[in-house]
């Protein structure tokens, strides 16, 4: 078993590579190639892509994983049904490996990839009771516009058989259980799991891939870092401006993982998440059993949706 370092990039198809880039460009991400049948965006992170789109009938093709050493793509390639090291035919190029998980979706194991200069994004600091004039003479104008899209932060899968898709994961990828969430007050009744990355004594972020039980597979939501609150707000303007996007849920705060949350559906239903404010765990944080009460909840904003919970594109 590896140990992968982070989610990297997401990869659908769509049957229209223009409203494709527009929507992410509204989204918060910027536009690194184009051909005739994809296309790559980033955000302003060094990851060289976030998300990539296949021209064709719209579906969820799989998600990308960034290794934190060559050696550990060797060791992939031992795994059932796994390619040999092949160039990753990509922005920031290097070597992958790909895999097929239980759902069908690929799998990709990225290493070797020549990372990005990232983009600055000027943020202003914030006063608050503790802290009252560390911006003190200074104006805040917040110009409008997208947000800004830093990274990947995490995927949802909704699967009809969360332990066998969780243990996959866990036992591919190396990740390890932050929370799961169980029903009816049985805790061997676990409807969701949240995983993260192992990176020992190193804190990350709260969960990185999660499944979900549902009757049915799929997406149910893809998610980016941005910057700040502000940038989770702005972001909702912009696209919310725009008036021709779904809005799916937010803004608000989780309860697991904390992160302040909007959730927008990209012209083919697929769902896209600003997150920003992740709690970060490592190796002292034991997993957690939560009900579902708690654990599909919110600290701040609207309840769960009843079709964000059942959302789920093939």
């Amino acid at each position: 078993m590896i140990k992968v370092a982070d989610i990297t990039f997401g990869r659908l198809q769509s049957p229209d590579l223009d409203v494709a880039a527009e929507f992410l460009t509204d989204f918060g991400m910027v536009k690194v190639d184009r051909t005739s049948d994809r296309l790559f965006m980033r955000g302003t992170g060094t990851d060289p892509v976030i998300h990539i789109t296949h021209l064709g009938d719209p579906k969820f093709i799989g998600l990308g994983f960034r290794t934190n050493n060559m050696d550990d793509l060797e060791k992939v390639t031992k795994l059932d049904g796994a390619s040999g090291i092949e160039d990753f035919d990509a922005p920031g190029g290097g070597k992958v490996v790909r895999l097929t998980d239980p759902h069908g979706y690929s799998v990709e194991i990225v290493g070797g990839q020549e990372q990005a200069e990232e983009i600055i994004v000027p943020r202003f600091k914030v006063n608050d009771v503790d802290n009252k004039d560390v911006r003190a003479g200074e104006l805040t104008r917040i110009t409008p516009g997208p947000s800004h899209v830093k990274r990947v932060g995490h995927a949802v899968i909704m699967t009809t058989d969360i332990q066998g898709g969780t243990k996959w994961y866990r036992d591919t990828l190396g990740l390890v259980s932050s929370d799961e969430v169980y029903v009816e007050n049985d805790e061997d009744k676990v409807i969701a799991t949240f995983n993260r990355i192992d990176a020992g004594d190193e804190y990350v972020d709260h969960h990185t891939f999660l499944c979900v039980q549902g009757e049915k597979i799929g997406l149910n939501h893809i998610s980016f870092q941005v910057h700040d609150i502000d940038d989770v707000a702005m972001g909702h303007a912009h696209l919310q401006s725009k008036e021709k996007y779904d809005h799916m849920w937010g803004i608000g705060r989780h309860v697991l993982g904390s992160q302040v949350f909007d959730y927008w559906c990209d012209p083919w239903g697929r769902v896209h998440e600003h997150w920003t404010d992740s709690d970060r765990l490592n190796d002292k944080n034991p997993p957690n059993m939560v009900p579902v009460e708690e654990g599909f909840s919110s600290q701040w904003g609207e309840p769960v949706p009843e079709r964000f919970i059942t959302h789920a594109t093939p």
